[in-house]
């Protein structure tokens, strides 16, 4: 019998999901199917109940839903628990557990370079529902210390709270604010700046070479704030490769063997 896995979210026909999990299955000749599917705000209730009745194996959720489909877990690991949103589900006959793969989808390039974070001194750009999964990160890597630059500086400060009750000592400031660059060893951008081609949020002058520049965003894949850090002489993570961390943990959770991590980034890529 084959397994079915979906995407749920709206919109949803821009997911690189369907293609990434559906080469993973090619690669191993697994019997399953992997579809996107849209559901809209305040209808999550009634989609989840369609999905249960297909028997569904197994979905993502993208936004709107990642905090709002908690209600409808029965189990849920301690990644989801700590970051507060779900973006993985596992149906086992009905029962429903929820992980959240940010987090590790976001470390995994990291260990890929073997980056170590402990000890390290950390700047982020944004204070959204992804930062909040990085921050977990960090704190789980034991980082020295993480200054949280944000428009709006009471999600800044709501965020540092949450970085300080998980043990990462934090500070908060104004993305106009970011100066003394050479101070930091990994820079982070989680905002969405960047996805429309804005320009950097920050100008890197003063950054040391060979500090870590992660953007969050993937697509395009060389945005504004990569191109500046790679005039600098930064070490570069792209943001395809926090997508396929997110996307490798999901599918060896659900399948529970390693996933063909090059297969899935070929399909990843060639959507681009």
């Amino acid at each position: 019998m084959g397994k079915s896995f979906a995407v749920i979210g709206d919109p949803i026909d821009h997911s690189l999901s369907p293609n990434i999990h559906s080469a993973a299955f090619r690669e191993l000749n697994l019997d399953s199917s992997y579809i996107g599917y849209r559901i809209p705000k305040g209808e999550l209730e009634g989609g989840i109940e369609g999905l249960k009745k297909i028997k569904i194996n197994g979905f993502n959720i993208t936004i709107p839903h990642k905090i709002e489909m908690m209600k409808y877990l029965d189990k849920i690991d301690e990644s989801c628990s700590i970051i507060g949103a779900v973006n993985t589900v596992v149906n086992n006959d009905g029962v429903l557990k929820g992980y959240n793969t940010d987090m590790d989808g976001f470390l995994e390039p990291l260990k890929k370079r073997n980056v170590s974070i402990q000890n390290s001194k950390v700047l982020l750009i944004g204070a959204g529902g992804a930062a909040r999964a990085i921050v977990a990160g960090i704190a789980k890597e034991k980082a020295k210390s993480i200054d949280i630059a944000n428009r709006t500086i009471e999600n800044a400060n709501n965020l540092s709270e949450f970085a300080q009750k998980i043990g990462l000592s934090a500070n908060v400031k104004k993305i106009e604010d970011v100066d003394n660059l050479e101070n930091y060893d990994i820079i982070i951008n989680a905002t969405s700046i960047g996805l429309k081609n804005e320009k950097s949020p920050i100008s890197f002058e003063g950054m040391k070479e060979k500090t870590i520049v992660y953007d969050i965003v993937y697509a395009p894949m060389n945005t504004d704030f990569i191109k500046k850090a790679k005039e600098k002489n930064a070490e570069i993570i792209y943001g395809y490769e926090m997508l396929l961390g997110q996307a490798t943990r999901a599918f060896e959770i659900w399948h529970k063997i390693e996933a063909p991590y090059n297969a899935m980034k070929k399909a990843l890529l060639g959507g681009f």
